[in-house]
């Protein structure tokens, strides 16, 4: 089947509608000319020319829209079905609107007929990858090699890395909003000065009373050194008066 001639595969929107679609004018922007799963033929049409009251769907028997679920303000659901009788309908179809864009739910059939076919497409590519690790060799038969994928496969987890590692170049904008952000915080948390430890000046060093400055004392006999070859002579013997 062509994609285009698939209905779960179209949308439809109007987007003078959108800003203001509510559960009282959802039916009417259903019923536009331009939605494709809108048929005319229903009995909606009938009512909305006749300018009857909608009441009268269920007094009628065949195709009719209803709204059957709303979550405002951005899902409404509308069940197309066939009516029988006022107790008895079948539904045919159910069509969703999200943000104002019309789909077609899919039947269980299209359902499971693509969980079949994801299903047998991974089936198909592992079988697919394990057939390109055989060897065969005619006097060894049938065997594995791994080398050459995990090669790629470490050429391919390097290559990545790199990507990642590479930087990225900021844009002006987040230039500005960071050194708008520095602003803020150096404006609600001012960094602290320290003050200098002042020097004694000159002034204060005068200042100073002299039985404060500490001198060391020193001895009164301090030996001098002699000219080298002399020797010291040996200290005079005072006279002993008696």
């Amino acid at each position: 089947m062509d994609p285009k001639d698939n209905p779960l595969s179209v949308s439809w929107h109007d987007s003078n509608w959108i800003p203001m679609l509510n559960p009282a004018n959802i039916m009417d922007y259903f019923s536009e000319r331009s939605n494709p799963f809108y048929d005319r033929n229903c009995n909606n049409e009938i009512v909305k020319m006749q300018r009857l009251n909608p009441d009268q769907l269920v007094n009628m028997t065949g195709t009719e829209y209803i709204l059957l679920h709303v979550q405002e303000p951005i899902l409404y659901v509308i069940r197309k079905q066939h009516r029988h009788s006022p107790a008895q309908a079948t539904p045919m179809a159910d069509y969703y609107i999200i943000a104002g864009v019309v789909y077609q739910a899919p039947d269980l059939g299209s359902v499971f007929s693509s969980r079949v076919l994801s299903a047998v497409h991974n089936l198909q590519g592992a079988f697919d990858e394990a057939l390109s690790y055989s060897r065969y060799h005619p006097s060894k038969g049938y065997s594995w090699d791994f080398k050459d994928k995990n090669q790629k496969a470490a050429m391919t987890v390097s290559t990545a890395k790199k990507s990642s590692e590479r930087e990225e170049t900021s844009s002006l904008f987040q230039r500005q909003r960071v050194d708008m952000l520095l602003r803020e915080l150096t404006n609600k948390y001012p960094p602290k000065v320290i003050q200098p430890v002042p020097v004694a000046t000159a002034e204060q060093a005068k200042s100073t009373p002299a039985d404060e400055i500490k001198t060391e004392p020193r001895s009164e006999k301090t030996d001098t050194p002699l000219p080298q070859g002399r020797m010291r002579p040996p200290p005079e013997k005072k006279p002993r008066l008696n």
